[in-house]
């Protein structure tokens, strides 16, 4: 008798079976400062307004297969160049799916390393070759030296720069992006998740540049719920890329809330303003405590570095107190003792603040 494992090996594909699932915590009960969310929720009058447009939704029947109205509301909201096309995913995984499914069996995917593991992990599963690019130890800036020359070397089919970076939180040099997209021989993706607290953006060179994709989602904005991602780019690529995208992959809540939740630009430009705000006075505070390194950022989120306490136990304090942030030290390599907190709301990060101190304050 053939028993479980025996088929899964049989079966599967060896890049499959080789995975790790990506893992989520449970964060019930916790101060969630672990994954990059808006904490603010809608103002109850936003909510009624909201419930009241849910009302004529029709969960019966298919939603729009092309999401027509929620296309045209995202790219006024986004700025997108009006010659450009859209393609939305079920968050901005599955945009990153279907742009790895459309490449060449055995295709080379680039991206600068530490940097948002879902470009490695999807391509992994999909038989792709990942080459990640190491970034410079100090700032996390791109060694644009060594990453054209792998560029050249390797011909990769499709680059992906995130922008601001995850999990680093650093704006990279323009210069060296606009470089990149030079000498790339295939497609290059910009993938600009936390633009609503960058102030920079490269959806204007889409009128320059047929080989370059912005990828954005609504998820740090403050949708995360909704699971809601799109690329924008050249006409013909979207129409390619369609090809893949499974019938009705937005369904017909999130294309109702995502199109009323765009017409609410007061309120999240209000919520925006308050993080970015709570950003500054977090990064204050940070600063000074000594046994840390605080990195730039540019998102809603502030990677530190311990430099004389274990994360792992840190972490595990923090957690032993109510409070969840994510621990990049078993990443290894350039994110060794680092820690990345989300910016929460004001009594979050004061909480926060208060048991992080009183982990470095502890005896190891």
């Amino acid at each position: 008798m053939i028993d479980s494992q025996d088929r899964i090996e049989r079966l599967l594909r060896p890049e499959v079976r080789s995975l790790s699932a990506y893992h989520v915590p449970d964060s019930k009960g916790f101060i969630k400062l672990d994954a990059m969310e808006n904490p603010y929720r809608w103002p109850p009058e936003t909510v009624d307004l909201w419930l009241d447009r849910l009302r004529a939704a029709e969960p019966n029947r298919y939603p729009d297969p092309a999401c027509a109205g929620l296309k045209a509301a995202l790219k006024v909201a986004n700025g997108v160049p009006k010659q450009a096309e859209l393609l939305l995913g079920n968050g901005s995984d599955e945009v990153i799916q279907i742009l790895l499914m459309a490449l060449n069996p055995g295709a080379t995917v680039m991206a600068p390393e530490p940097t948002f593991v879902m470009y490695r992990q999807i391509s992994q599963s999909l038989g792709l070759r990942f080459l990640g690019v190491p970034l410079r130890g100090n700032d996390f800036s791109l060694d644009t030296q060594a990453f054209c020359a792998a560029i050249e070397a390797h011909q990769p089919a499709i680059i992906f720069l995130a922008y601001p970076n995850n999990p680093t939180g650093n704006l990279f040099e323009k210069d060296a992006m606009d470089r990149i997209l030079a000498v790339a021989p295939g497609l290059v993706v910009v993938d600009e998740a936390y633009a609503p607290y960058a102030d920079a953006s490269y959806m204007p060179e889409l009128e320059r540049h047929d080989h370059l994709l912005v990828m954005r989602t609504l998820s740090k904005l403050g949708l995360a719920g909704l699971r809601l991602g799109f690329l924008a780019g050249h006409p013909r690529w979207i129409k390619e890329l369609d090809k893949l995208r499974l019938p009705y992959n937005i369904n017909v809540l999130t294309q109702i809330s995502a199109e009323f939740a765009l017409e609410q630009h007061a309120v999240f430009d209000a919520q925006v303003s308050h993080i970015l705000n709570e950003r500054g006075l977090l990064i204050s505070a940070l600063n000074e405590i000594p046994e840390i390194q605080v990195y730039d950022t540019h998102a809603n989120f502030i990677l530190i570095r311990l430099l004389q306490h274990d994360a792992g136990n840190v972490f595990l304090a923090l957690k032993k107190a109510g409070v969840l942030v994510k621990n990049l030290h078993p990443n290894g390599g350039l994110l060794s003792r680092c820690l990345r907190i989300t910016v929460g709301a004001p009594d979050e990060n004061q909480r926060f603040l208060e048991v992080f101190r009183e982990a470095l304050a502890a005896p190891a």
